[in-house]
């Protein structure tokens, strides 16, 4: 949970007198080793000392581009924030070199970076082969492909704001879902849940209603859709409504594999002891934890077989929260989970995937053991892991992507989920995206749902959200 610093939501709606409580680690993302020599351990943006003190053991060097970037990232929120919370505006590539030159230029960052892959980008700026392999697995969490041209202004601002910034929500993620029902509830909104939306009614070029559960719901002024692109367009609303551009746009969307995830759950007697902890005890109370990689080179392996279908080494980012929330495991026991990068759902066949659910986590309990030596069976009371074709299924992301569209340069910004539908409205009269198909894409933001009510307030002449100073 990143963006809650910025998030109007949780303001406009009061959501933490309704009850939200979060928790912000100290120690945010590390990376342990198997050999127990020293872990990088990056902290909360107050403690940035603490960050420099564990790149240094490393590289003094890197310890002080490191702190400089995330200072300079962390002056940059009010123009990101103000980017993610207000309709896309085209980006020239002269706007972002001279954004990198402006901001970065005396540190050797010249406007050709810009057009470099993140992967390049953060090897020409870090020598220390543990750090990069940290870096490799932290820019996949926002889905932006390591090896993509282009992408390289998306590390230096975005990533670089955004790591160290997480928080968890108190009793679970549901509990920022539940503080939102209850904000609907005292405005008058009435939720029907569990209930699978059968189409979108179309009425003389305009839609009108939905039906669930063979109950039509009529619509007054708009009907907005959290659905993906192709399940809104193909699947509720039908090509029979659609302009063969829009047809054509719809059916070309991509999905993955960037951004495809495997989520593994582990019920614990102990929390994690890893060798590393021996130079920095820090490792052990992180927030979020790479295990299993031992440097740049298997890292950025991982990563491609996972994009390329393969499934990849076991290795993992695991959150072991009940060391922050104890109402998220009994007394004297822990809960882990992760985060797992797989190959979209597609990739494999069912009994593929049945397969990989039955093996991998023994595979990464025998990786886990070697870097923390008492993750043994015997700490493990159960565990259980959810893959890619399950998110599909039951989550609705189409081929497990959790960014519901790839991040690339044709799906991104004005283009997302492409240039004729960037504004959130449709060709349907009425009909308007809502969730994270549209920009700027996946993630506990709400953004797109901010803005889609942003275009629908001017398109219905309703009041805006209130813009403050900060421009968002």
């Amino acid at each position: 949970m990143e963006f809650f610093d910025i998030m109007p939501m949780i303001r406009d709606f009061g959501l933490e007198a309704l009850g939200l409580r979060t928790v912000m680690p100290e120690a945010q993302a590390a990376i342990t080793f198997a050999d127990g020599r020293p872990p990088v351990v990056l902290h909360r943006p107050d403690l940035l000392d603490r960050t420099h003190a564990s790149i240094a053991r490393y590289s003094g060097t890197d310890a002080d581009l490191w702190v400089e970037l995330k200072k300079r990232a962390i002056g940059l929120q009010d123009l990101l924030a103000t980017g993610l919370y207000n309709l896309p505006t085209e980006a020239t590539m002269a706007d972002l070199t001279a954004l990198l030159e402006g901001v970065f230029g005396d540190l050797g960052i010249t406007p050709d970076f810009a057009t470099k892959s993140i992967k390049v980008v953060i090897d020409e700026l870090f020598e220390t082969p543990e750090l990069r392999a940290l870096l490799y697995r932290a820019t996949v969490e926002w889905g932006y492909p390591v090896d993509q041209a282009g992408s390289g202004v998306a590390f230096l601002t975005f990533i670089m704001w955004t790591l160290g910034n997480w928080k968890m929500v108190r009793g679970g993620t549901h509990a920022l879902a539940k503080t939102m029902t209850q904000a609907c509830y005292r405005e008058g909104v009435d939720l029907i849940e569990n209930s699978d939306v059968e189409k979108v009614i179309i009425k003389d070029g305009r839609a009108v209603g939905v039906v669930t559960r063979g109950r039509e719901i009529r619509a007054e002024k708009c009907v907005a859709s959290n659905a993906d692109v192709r399940q809104t367009l193909l699947d509720l609303v039908g090509e029979d409504h659609l302009s063969p551009l829009w047809a054509k746009r719809a059916h070309a969307f991509r999905y993955g594999p960037s951004h495809v995830l495997g989520t593994p759950m582990f019920c614990l007697h102990e929390a994690p002891d890893y060798k590393s902890a021996k130079w920095d005890p820090d490792v052990n109370r992180c927030f979020y934890t790479m295990v299993g990689f031992d440097g740049p080179d298997d890292t950025i392996r991982y990563i491609r077989d996972a994009y390329s279908g393969r499934i990849p080494m076991p290795a993992a980012g695991l959150w072991v929260n009940s060391l922050w929330d104890r109402a998220q495991a009994p007394a004297g026991r822990h809960t882990a989970t992760g985060w797992y990068f797989l190959p979209p759902a597609s990739a494999l066949t069912g009994a593929e995937w049945e397969d990989v659910r039955s093996t991998f986590n023994e595979r990464f309990i025998d990786v886990w053991h070697a870097a923390a030596p008492n993750m043994t069976r015997d700490n493990i009371i159960a565990h259980r892991l959810y893959t890619p074709d399950q998110m599909e299924h039951k989550n609705r992301m189409f081929e497990g992507d959790f960014s519901n569209g790839e991040f690339a340069p044709d799906q991104l910004g004005t283009n997302r989920p492409f240039p004729e539908a960037s504004s959130y409205r449709t060709e349907i009269d009425g009909l308007y995206f809502c969730g994270p198909s549209a920009f700027p894409g996946g993630g506990v933001h709400a953004a797109c749902g901010y803005n889609a009510y942003k275009a629908i307030a001017e398109d219905l002449g309703l009041p805006s959200p209130v813009v403050t100073e900060r421009g968002y």
